[in-house]
């Protein structure tokens, strides 16, 4: 790919100065051997000190640099939402590693959280269940928490519901095993069914289902997977990173080695 530098214009002197780009001329020696060469750093205010012809002459420069090499697009959107995605996980990340009553496993002071966004209706969560059973078991300074996220189908939210539910009454490892391991197609009888299975509270899992309380906290997942760029499930928050998919057992194990380096 052609550098943008070397597609510039005559555009003078000052111009060119004023953006940052090094000018040929004597006493200007080539970096050391092994030296990367560098783009300088534009000082502040660089465009405001160009003339207008030069900083019309400068956008159209750009403007046709991308044009030209438009796989640069998708680099910097990566780029944005990555930068994006941190810097809302750092000013929520306790909201989001605190789990809802007992929706945890692992470690209870674990060094390093991974916060799994589930759907009950998600037959790649039931896969990946075992990649996170086995982090946990393999991995004693983990900890795991789950965030209920019901965006598949009809009969998800009502899931999530109970699983909430469960998960005030201290039994959300039973729902949730349970859940995932009933054969059958999501649907309200299997959430009937896994209610009593996992040994509720019937009157207080019903009132749940009804709980303002407990529908606020489904949207507040829902609003953070959003944020966080979820477009499916499982995903997973880990350190700064998030995972997208059943990403299987060795990314998790890796994505959480490299929370704990960056933890020092």
């Amino acid at each position: 790919m052609k550098p943008m530098a070397a597609a510039l214009p005559a555009l003078g002197a000052a111009a060119l100065v004023a953006l940052g780009v090094a000018l040929p001329g004597p006493g200007r020696a080539d970096p050391p051997q092994g030296q990367a060469m560098t783009t300088p750093v534009p000082p502040p205010g660089a465009m405001k000190a160009l003339s207008p012809a030069e900083r019309v002459a400068v956008e159209a420069v750009v403007r046709r640099y991308i044009l030209d090499h438009p796989e640069i697009i998708p680099e910097a959107i990566t780029a944005l939402q990555t930068g994006s995605v941190r810097k809302y996980i750092a000013a929520n990340r306790s909201e989001i590693e605190t789990p809802f009553g007992s929706a945890w496993a692992g470690a209870k002071n674990g060094d390093v959280t991974l916060v799994e966004f589930y759907d009950y209706a998600c037959p790649y969560c039931q896969q990946a269940k075992a990649d996170v059973e086995r982090l946990v078991r393999d991995d004693p300074r983990v900890k795991v928490v789950y965030r209920d996220y019901p965006v598949i189908a009809e009969a998800s939210r009502e899931a999530a519901l109970a699983s909430l539910s469960a998960a005030a009454q201290g039994r959300h490892g039973a729902f949730y095993d349970r859940m995932y391991g009933t054969s059958g197609r999501l649907s309200h009888e299997k959430v009937v069914a896994t209610v009593r299975a996992a040994g509720l509270d019937e009157l207080k899992t019903a009132r749940d289902l009804q709980a303002k309380a407990n529908a606020a906290e489904i949207e507040k997942n829902i609003e953070m997977g959003r944020a966080l760029g979820m477009n499916g499930t499982p995903s997973y928050v880990i350190g700064d990173k998030v995972l997208v998919g059943a990403v299987g057992f060795d990314a998790l194990k890796a994505a959480v080695a490299e929370a704990r380096d960056r933890r020092g």
